[in-house]
């Protein structure tokens, strides 16, 4: 059978992608499937920019509202509901457009996951109980000993991605970077049109502190509120992410409402170059201003979709 055609659009935080996939979905018919970490959980709506009601009675959007904020869910999970999805949306003749920042996510849908690989949250619970009382350095001198191809592309600091390589070695017995290496990460499911959106960094960042500004305008704090009274814990991975995370502490008396704003916007702007960086290491990634490009942008999909 041939390969259904997808078309992928990505960028940071606050770049404009749901706006720019809403346009872009309506004029070529096309259904939108959140590529978002957060916007799967029920009840977390202003802290995660879900698009509006009215957004969704416009287009349709897939993989929004599927989860309860205690529920776990991974790039395997997403990848396997992702492609559930586009087969559902191909078979009726409709188009599929993935939308979202989480790159992990877009990176298992487009190209594979490592076999090997999966999660094992009790190994990874003592790893971050270790880190956190032995410090970070410790973590990466034990990486630098099992996985020194891993440790040397990492930051010493990235204590996520150094908890991640010793939690693959110590359930497999196998460092990371030869999974990789044998990998490649050369699945091809789709046919695959990748758009990044683009801005100037102190752009990007004005963006987001608008939008943070505007979060709380729109009730953030009662948000959060509302999920604590609902039994969601602050220790819950979904209540650890930007924003809830913040207005959790604050609403528990650790700082003030406006020290959590700040660290709201400052978190968010460390989390966007974290996915500029990322995104940047995809060089099937076409970068495009955006509305500026509009018309390139329509001439690229239409490209693709008719060859």
């Amino acid at each position: 059978m041939e390969k259904p055609k997808i078309v992928v659009i990505v960028g940071p935080t606050a770049s404009g992608k749901s706006t720019a996939a809403l346009e872009l979905a309506q004029h070529f018919g096309a259904e939108i499937i959140n590529a978002d970490s957060m916007q799967v959980y029920k009840y977390m709506d202003i802290g995660t920019a879900k698009p509006s009601p009215e957004e969704r009675r416009l287009v349709r959007h897939h993989l929004i509202d599927i989860l309860y904020p205690d529920e776990e869910f991974s790039a395997a999970l997403f990848r396997g509901e992702a492609r559930q999805t586009i087969a559902e949306v191909s078979a009726q003749g409709k188009k599929a457009m993935v939308v979202g920042g989480t790159g992990l996510y877009i990176k298992a849908l487009t190209s594979g996951l490592i076999r090997g690989g999966e999660v094992d949250p009790f190994i990874r619970s003592r790893l971050q109980a270790e880190a956190q009382a032995k410090g970070r350095e410790h973590i990466y001198r034990r990486l630098e000993e099992v996985d020194p191809a891993t440790a040397v592309r990492l930051h010493p600091h990235d204590t996520y991605r150094i908890i991640r390589a010793l939690e693959v070695y110590e359930r497999i017995g196998r460092p990371i970077s030869a999974l990789r290496q044998r990998h490649l990460f050369q699945e091809e499911p789709y046919h695959t049109l990748k758009i990044g959106l683009k801005l100037e960094r102190g752009g990007l960042y004005q963006r987001i502190d608008a939008r943070v500004d505007e979060m709380i305008r729109q009730g953030l704090r009662e948000e959060v509120r509302h999920l604590l009274e609902m039994g969601y814990a602050s220790p819950l991975k979904a209540m650890q992410s930007l924003g809830y995370k913040q207005m959790t502490a604050h609403l528990e008396g650790e700082y003030d409402l406006a020290e959590a704003i700040r660290r709201i916007k400052r978190d968010t702007k460390r989390y966007a170059k974290r996915q500029i960086t990322w995104f940047k290491a995809d060089t099937k990634i076409h970068w495009v201003a955006y509305p500026q490009e509009r018309d390139a942008v329509f001439r690229m999909i239409e490209g693709f979709l008719r060859n």
